[in-house]
């Protein structure tokens, strides 16, 4: 197996790691990227473009990274309460006058970014026509009466936030979530990361699909009874989370990902993820920086933890990111970010100036923890240590 890019000095067990998930963890074809105090250490890819073809995976594929995605809507929404342009203490109905019905007129802002706000299922799941459709969705969640009072637990909105963060990007700005997020997060620092693609990227990027890891090993993990169960029953939070657009769409389709949803529709390469949280927490190749000390601090002070209502696990969330914790485990205290379902993931440290980005086409069934991004963390903390 070919891997093809380049290591600063001293991070080659992170080259080996990478190459080990093609050989022992099923990879079919990924990318790595991450950068120290704003300088790129890491610039790693390999194998075939998309999941089920023969055809090279090269230094500007991209893929759509799923969850990855609420890592930089959450950073969207803070980047207007840094500018004076969002309160995150005050009710959605704000700036979503309509959001007040159905008992959410108490819901806050930062409820929404810490999946806090009881709404992660609609009674009525949206079509995909309906879920790309801003105003239909919008007034969807809007009427949607929560499941728990707002404020007073948090549970994954796996599909939801989706909307909740997308009309607030709409309601203060008067832009679609991924013009503003293009002109304000993306083009500003260089990244390679799209909501809503347009067809000259479309072409970049990959097939994706589902994969299993080798039986050698004991590779395979087993989710516990609790998770279990939960996916398999019809009428749980979980299933009825995740099931939000029904039927489930087809993330190959070039108008999946022309829906453009802030929760699930990203796409990026992998140095595309590390370089915007790169510059979440410094400047980047003398580039500008995207937070403030103040805001940062916000972004991964805790809001959420313990277990979970749709995850089934314990998790622990800042204002929009998942926190390093036993569901996501990162490179430890301190850090934040955020996976994709099956595979993706961009975080970073500030305590060591680490950003990491890592996009696959091959999807596992883990959630939060994938095991080969897992096996390069564990990599990259031993190079730290």
């Amino acid at each position: 197996m070919d891997v093809h890019g380049a290591v600063a000095e001293g991070f080659e067990p992170v080259r080996e790691a990478f190459a080990r998930g093609f050989t022992a963890l099923g990879e079919k074809g990924a990318a790595l990227a991450a950068y120290r105090d704003g300088r790129k250490v890491v610039d790693l890819w390999g194998g075939t473009r998309d999941v089920d073809g023969t055809a090279p995976w090269e230094r500007d594929t991209a893929q759509i990274v799923r969850s990855a995605t609420k890592g930089v809507a959450a950073a969207a929404l803070l980047l207007l309460h840094q500018r004076g342009e969002l309160d995150l203490d005050a009710p959605v109905g704000t700036y979503w006058p309509e959001y007040k019905a159905a008992g959410k007129e108490r819901t806050l802002v930062r409820h929404v970014l810490a999946h806090r706000a009881g709404i992660p299922v609609l009674d009525r799941p949206l079509t995909l026509a309906e879920a790309a459709d801003p105003d239909r969705a919008a007034a969807a969640v809007a009427a949607q009466a929560p499941v728990w009072e707002p404020g007073t637990d948090h549970g994954y909105h796996a599909h939801t936030y989706s909307w909740l963060t997308g009309e607030l990007i709409r309601r203060v700005t008067g832009r679609a979530p991924g013009e503003w997020i293009a002109r304000e997060i993306a083009q500003p620092v260089g990244a390679d990361f799209w909501l809503g693609p347009p067809a000259e990227v479309d072409a970049r990027v990959g097939r994706v699909g589902p994969v299993t890891a080798p039986e050698a090993g004991g590779l395979r993990t087993r989710p516990k009874r609790a998770v279990a169960e939960a996916y398999a029953d019809p009428a749980s939070l979980t299933l009825r989370a995740f099931g939000a657009i029904s039927p489930a769409p087809d993330e190959n389709d070039p108008a999946y990902r022309a829906a453009a949803l802030p929760g699930s529709t990203g796409v990026a390469t992998a140095d595309g993820l590390a370089r915007i949280y790169a510059a979440l927490i410094g400047e980047v190749d003398g580039g500008r920086r995207l937070f403030t000390p103040d805001t940062l601090e916000l972004a991964r002070g805790e809001q959420s933890a313990g277990p979970d209502r749709v995850l089934v696990v314990n998790t622990r969330f800042g204002l929009g990111p998942m926190l390093h914790g036993s569901a996501s485990p990162l490179l430890g205290d301190g850090s934040f970010g955020h996976p994709g379902r099956g595979g993706s993931l961009g975080f970073a440290d500030p305590a060591s100036g680490i950003a990491f980005g890592y996009v696959t086409n091959g999807f596992r069934k883990s959630v939060t923890a994938d095991p080969r991004a897992q096996a390069l963390l564990r990599a990259l903390r031993g190079v730290l240590s």
